[in-house]
């Protein structure tokens, strides 16, 4: 439960449409980044203990800050100072884009739920770099991923270039780096999920990875971001994909295309991907078939509809090796990663 700081901070933010809280939100914490006090705060309250080492990188706990939140890097040292184990940031685009039209962010408070059409809209992969080169979290060893995506208005034939471009301009200061093939707002992204194109693709940025380690001696972790809504009987031919490229991770899952349970409430019907308490099954049962169809050969992290600490260890029971929040944040206050971080540092789950 939130504590009553929050309860009341919510309320008020819930009475600004879900977009201009957002903003708020993030102009506040840009500014605690900017400060100065976000590095202190992190040095006065660390991260919960609870070490694992996943893709070769020691991460201090196992909750991470999911891609959407901090979508240009620009409050990374005061998320961080929140008890997060990573941070990752974007999805991050070549060019400056401005998404899809508003509205294009819903609340649904009586199910925990979010609804956004957002559109990979963000300032471009400089802007992202500048902001990164700003932050301290980063520089003392904090691990940060960098959500990586296309342009909407390049063609999905020449997307890999988008993701390509991206990879050689973050990696320099990437912990890890994500592939986002399964936003369902921008159009036919999720077409890059299946056979030839994700071959193609996946050979193509684990080529340029490979050169880039070589010629930096420094080697960052590629993961691959599926949605939710893939069938069943497609996962193992995802998996394999993972394994024949030798891709480092996976993360299961991004927001859902369906509505069930959500249909009858104030906008339900709204399009785009429904995130929070009501994809926690659809995304936790995909989790397991990606585990069981991986074979324990490459780690998966587990997203989407994290809402308490029980929610964690199920993902955790599940397969996963990490956790990411993001909707639960917005319910559930600025504590909410920290209490997870602590609640899973007791669970009895191997290292």
């Amino acid at each position: 439960m939130p504590n009553p700081a929050y309860s009341l901070l919510s309320r008020l933010l819930f009475t600004l449409d879900a977009e201009t809280a957002h903003d708020v939100s993030m102009k506040a914490l840009s500014l605690v980044s900017a400060s100065g006090m976000a590095s202190l705060l992190s040095r006065l309250s660390p991260p919960a203990r609870d070490p694992v080492t996943v893709m070769g990188l020691a991460f201090p706990n196992r909750v991470g800050l999911a891609a959407g939140l901090d979508k240009n890097g620009a409050a990374i040292d005061a998320l961080a100072a929140l008890g997060f184990g990573h941070i990752e940031i974007g999805t991050v685009t070549p060019r400056p884009q401005p998404g899809n039209p508003a509205p294009r962010l819903f609340r649904l408070p009586e199910a925990h739920a979010i609804i956004n059409r957002m559109g990979f809209n963000n300032l471009g992969v400089d802007a992202l770099l500048r902001n990164v080169g700003r932050a301290g979290f980063p520089k003392n060893g904090g691990i940060l991923g960098v959500n990586i995506g296309k342009n909407a208005d390049t063609p999905l034939a020449k997307a890999a270039d988008d993701y390509l471009f991206c990879l050689e301009k973050v990696y320099p200061v990437a912990s890890y780096v994500t592939i986002n093939i399964s936003s369902p707002n921008t159009k036919n992204l999720r077409d890059l999920q299946h056979d030839e194109a994700l071959d193609t693709l996946l050979a193509r940025l684990k080529s340029a990875r490979d050169r880039l380690a070589d010629q930096r001696g420094r080697y960052v972790p590629l993961a691959l971001k599926i949605a939710p809504d893939l069938e069943e009987a497609r996962i193992p031919a995802i998996a394999q994909a993972l394994r024949r490229h030798r891709i480092d991770a996976a993360i299961a899952t991004n927001t859902t295309l369906s509505r069930a349970g959500v249909e009858h409430l104030p906008h339900g019907g709204e399009t785009g991907g429904l995130s929070g308490a009501p994809l926690f099954a659809r995304s936790t049962e995909t989790l397991k078939n990606l585990v069981a169809a991986l074979e324990g050969e490459l780690p998966v992290v587990g997203a989407g509809g994290i809402l308490s600490a029980e929610d964690a260890r199920a993902k955790i029971a599940a397969g996963a090796s990490l956790v990411q929040i993001y909707t639960g944040l917005i319910y559930q206050g600025p504590g909410f990663a920290r209490e997870i971080a602590r609640a899973l540092a007791k669970s009895p789950f191997p290292a």
